[in-house]
């Protein structure tokens, strides 16, 4: 017997009379065998999917099938690979992707375009997954969680002006071209001085070549201040005409704000959408109302933090059912360090319809509202001559005020019962931190996607999707297993009446059974012996 130092690996050269099955590339247990059953498992051309039901002309090269360009994305997401080019070089060397794709192996302009022209399908899978959870009873649809996070967008921030920004620039070069105008001015004069000089001409070309970039820079300034104007925006992007400026706790980005909505039972995502508001407030309602829609429930309570106080989405909410939990934000930190009053320290009597101060005095309702739609306020003031009398004016009206006003909006009864709930919302709000924070964290963080790699909302939602559907895949499989999951996409086969795809997931699970019973029964691992997870989600 040969003393070998180190172990030594099958000779190259060594002939082999039949070559492995690409089949024994997998084992029956690899988590990549629930991709495909659940690709298998789906009505691509129901849910939109672009030649899904495309059968061919018998002319030119057949295309590729768009269920094996979504087993190859879903695989790449899961498994932190998503650019096309990479997710091109993986299915030709990737033993669990040649497995997977059959030994396909697209090109990466094919990869992209599939993305690129199935982003509302790809929308479509993600939603079809959430009822797949449900039917799984991994949702409780009782309680969700509502955060959002800002991502990167395929564009810079210098590519992205503000208002602001255009018209320091347009003014910039302004001045940049009255310069120039007088240069060719003093130009001119030197041409026509006495002979003995060079007269300036090659001065005067460069001047004449810089003073036409600058007019032609100063039209372009021009035409985004005016687009502008017309379209209410308040930025323009040159690169990504969907992308903004978010700014957040001093940090800004050149990108979009993801909105998720997470179920309290297994921390997965219910409900989602990209928007390029940097500001929570409006976003309330619209993400409750498509969580409840999710999870078809009649009523829910939603937990946010103080960035999605807002009270007409407060009162969207309790007018559709929708039990919302957000503290309200702080706004008397600068007075209370004055040692003034503050409006909450106003107390509001409905029968008498008026307002207390900490005197007691009573603050009047006056004619002339405030604002209008659901900004409509009622102004309360009180008396001057019951102010300059009162021993507490000092902490209540400067100097140059002689009466003190405090605004009420027209349903601030929904703010009071909003109030009165969420004073024992504590542990609520702790719920909440756990909940919306799991699933950022984890994308971000354990997987790398703080970017989109493609631009425009269509596109960008797309890709969200594919991150999101990812996300709910690996959860889900990491919480129920293998076997439980291809046993319920086999029995939603026998439901739907799928004949093949039956078939193959029932092949699927006899051949994850044989191999376990030859798993345990001859290679007799020790209990506990720990199984390769997906990558993707805890």
């Amino acid at each position: 017997m040969t003393n070998r130092t180190f172990k030594a690996g099958v000779s190259r050269e060594q002939p082999s009379l039949l070559p492995p099955r690409v089949e024994d590339y997998v084992g029956a247990d690899n988590p990549v065998r629930a991709i495909e059953a659940y690709v298998e498992a789906l009505d691509l051309g129901k849910l939109g999917f672009r030649h899904a039901l495309f059968r061919g002309n018998g002319a030119g090269q057949p295309a590729y099938d768009p269920a094996d360009l979504l087993k190859l994305y879903l695989y790449g997401y899961i498994n932190r690979v998503r650019s096309s080019r990479r997710l091109e070089q993986e299915a030709q060397r990737n033993l669990e992707l040649i497995w997977l794709l059959k030994g396909l192996t697209p090109g990466y302009r094919t990869i992209a375009n599939f993305r690129k022209d199935n982003w509302a399908a790809l929308k479509a899978a993600n939603r079809s997954f959430v009822l797949l959870a449900r039917e799984l009873g991994l949702v409780g649809g009782t309680l969700v969680a509502i955060d959002g996070a800002f991502f990167d967008g395929n564009a810079s921030k210098g590519s992205i002006a503000t208002r602001k920004r255009l018209a320091a620039d347009l003014a910039a070069i302004e001045r940049d071209i009255e310069a120039y105008g007088a240069a060719l001015e003093a130009t001119d004069a030197a041409e026509e001085s006495p002979p003995g000089g060079d007269g300036g001409a090659g001065g005067e070309g460069d001047v004449g070549v810089k003073m036409a970039a600058l007019m032609a820079k100063r039209a372009d300034l021009k035409a985004d201040l005016d687009r502008l104007a017309q379209s209410g925006e308040t930025q323009v992007s040159r690169t990504d005409a969907d992308a903004r400026l978010l700014s957040k706790n001093g940090q800004t980005i050149a990108g979009y704000n993801v909105q998720i909505a997470v179920d309290e039972k297994h921390k997965l995502i219910v409900a989602s959408e990209v928007v390029n508001d940097g500001n929570d407030t409006g976003q309330l309602h619209a993400m409750a109302q498509a969580a409840r829609e999710a999870l078809a429930s009649e009523t829910l309570t939603v937990l946010a933090d103080a960035g999605y106080s807002n009270g007409a989405t407060l009162k969207r909410c309790e007018e559709d059912g929708i039990v919302a939990y957000v503290p309200p934000p702080e706004h008397t930190g600068r007075l209370a360090a004055l040692g003034c009053f503050s409006h909450a320290q106003f107390v509001y009597d409905p029968d008498a319809n008026v307002y207390r101060c900490p005197a007691g005095a009573a603050l009047w309702p006056t004619k002339i509202p405030k604002g209008d739609g659901d900004r409509l306020k009622v102004r309360y003031v009180s008396r001057k001559p019951v102010c300059d009398a009162c021993s507490l004016r000092p902490r209540c009206i400067t100097t140059k005020s002689g009466t003190r006003e405090v605004l009420r909006w027209v349903h601030e009864d929904v703010l009071e019962r909003h109030r009165a709930r969420m004073q024992d919302a504590g542990p609520l709000m702790r719920r909440r931190a756990a909940l919306a924070e799991h699933p950022f964290g984890t994308l971000k963080c354990r997987a790398g996607y703080r970017h989109f790699l493609v631009r425009g909302f269509a596109k960008v939602r797309g890709e969200w999707s594919l991150m999101a559907l990812c996300y709910n895949f690996t959860r889900v499989l990491n919480l129920i297993g293998l076997d439980a999951f291809l046993a319920c996409l086999a029995e939603r086969a026998d439901q739907l009446s799928l004949g093949p795809m039956r078939h193959a997931i029932r092949a699927l699970l006899r051949d994850l059974r044989r191999f376990r019973g030859r798993f345990v029964t001859e290679i007799a691992l020790e209990p506990g012996h720990p199984r390769a997870p997906l990558t993707l989600a805890a």
